[in-house]
């Protein structure tokens, strides 16, 4: 018998996060006119930590949150729920990039990902926060140098790290695939995603943040000297606007040329009986990830189920979007039969959930800001799969450059500087796949990287989820 395809079979093809809330009340539909000091665009983590930053520093600010589908619809509630304190896709990417600068980021990082926990805290959010660690684990021994070169980066960033053995790592979770680890025992969380996205919504909300559902923006046009964000069924006029929908980068089309969407693919298994946990041990509930070109990320869920996605990063041509995309292809078979090989022990256990969605990307893997409109609209996007905890950073940045503060976050190269733009279809296109097929070969050939890769390399491009 095929284990994975008969524990796929009965998979229901629906976010489990979203799921898991039950029945949740829709903000309205924006119909007539409105005036706002500040309009933010999409109610994923950007725009909900934008408005919940503004109203806490000025109580007085009038701010209206206008969304296309519902609070959360897009990776704010479709990814891991890994809270991550890095702001620049882990600290080797970072020191590559801005070793000037890594101290300071480093330091801001810090003072993000604490202020998150302390929101959590401070206003009761039940969402599933537990602060776990990482475990980066090897299955190659390739790996065990890409190992190292995270063990070298977390050293010259500061921050602290345990080296594990093939019998360290596997005492922590028992994969007979483990030959490696590093553990990063600080600065990850794990968190139920959708929980804190409608946690989010209701502070927002109770402060007197307006939150409008089912309402996507049409047009940002100048109107004297206000700003005219019109939606399908009403208007706002705003002196200032946050456009804060990442993959989705609309309605400001030049968020295109430096974020692309990339489909992510996840599966959620039902929960594991006490024996089959016993069988893999993980009493340190740590969130894991491995450590190849096209890697896994997997957590436990606090009902004792395992979140297991990754590996494959699908681009569409044109930067499509869709429903139509959420179970394409034949990733949700592959990340199954990837499962079982890394968990033979649980032979017999079923996928309950599976799922997919677009991450916004750069070719830096880290976040990107925009202005138009004479600098009264600023743009955000691009966490490359780290948003949980960066989009509070990115929405922090994207408040002081719409309300021209100049301070230490705006002052970093990563801020000033835009990534290096994706090129226009069908290039992009053409580019991208052939990105894939090489990171592909790279994980088959032991790491590994042929001139396609080390001309990117090169340059500081590259793509990722």
């Amino acid at each position: 018998m095929n284990w994975a395809a008969d524990a796929l079979s009965g998979a229901k093809p629906s976010v489990f996060w979203v799921d898991d809330l039950g029945s949740v009340d829709r903000a309205p539909v924006l119909t007539g006119s409105a005036a706002a000091d500040l309009v933010i665009v999409g109610a994923g983590f950007t725009g909900l930590w934008a408005a919940n930053i503004a109203i806490e520093a000025d109580p007085t600010r009038s701010i209206v949150i206008v969304e296309a589908e519902r609070a959360g619809h897009g990776a704010s509630s479709r990814n891991g729920g890994f809270l991550e304190a890095s702001l620049t896709h882990g600290a080797g990417n970072g020191v590559s990039r801005w070793p000037s600068e890594m101290g300071t980021i480093e330091r801001l990082a810090g003072v993000n990902y604490e202020a998150i926990i302390a929101f959590v805290e401070r206003h009761g959010l039940d969402v599933g926060l537990e602060q776990t660690g990482v475990i980066h684990v090897a299955s190659q021994p390739w790996h065990l140098e890409e190992l190292e070169g995270i063990a070298v980066a977390l050293a010259r960033s500061g921050e602290p790290f345990i080296t594990m053995d093939r019998t360290t790592v596997q005492a922590a979770l028992g994969s007979p695939t483990y030959i490696g680890g590093v553990k990063e025992p600080t600065g990850t969380s794990i968190v139920h995603p959708a929980k804190l996205v409608m946690g989010l919504r209701s502070v927002a909300e109770g402060a007197g943040v307006r939150v409008f559902d089912r309402s996507p923006v049409i047009s940002i046009e100048r109107d004297g000297r206000a700003l005219k964000v019109s939606t399908e069924h009403g208007a706002v006029s705003a002196r200032k606007v946050i456009v804060a929908t990442n993959a989705y980068a609309q309605p400001i089309r030049r968020m295109r040329r430096y974020v692309v969407p990339v489909y992510d693919y996840v599966l959620m298994t039902e929960p594991l009986s006490a024996n089959q946990m016993a069988s893999i041990g993980w009493d340190g509930r740590e969130a894991i990830s491995d450590v190849s070109n096209q890697f896994h990320y997997y957590r436990l869920t606090s009902d004792s189920r395992i979140l297991w996605g990754g590996y494959d990063a699908v681009y569409r041509y044109g930067n499509a979007i869709g429903d139509r995309y959420d179970q394409a292809g034949d990733t949700h078979a592959l990340l199954a039969d990837q499962f079982f090989t890394t968990f033979p022990q649980l032979e017999g256990l079923r996928f309950s959930h599976k799922w997919a969605g677009p991450i916004g990307t750069t070719t830096r893997f880290t976040a990107t800001w925009g202005r138009s409109h004479d600098d009264d609209v600023v743009w955000v996007g691009g966490y490359t799969g780290l948003g949980v905890g960066a989009s509070r950073f990115g929405a922090q940045v994207a408040l002081d450059l719409v309300d021209g503060i100049e301070n230490e976050r705006t002052q970093l190269e990563m801020v000033r500087r835009k990534p290096l733009p994706f090129p226009p279809e069908p290039i992009r296109y053409l580019g991208i796949s052939l990105t894939r097929r090489a990171l592909a070969r790279s994980d088959e050939n032991e790491g590994r990287r042929g001139p396609w890769l080390r001309l990117l390399d090169g340059l500081g491009m590259g793509f990722d989820s």
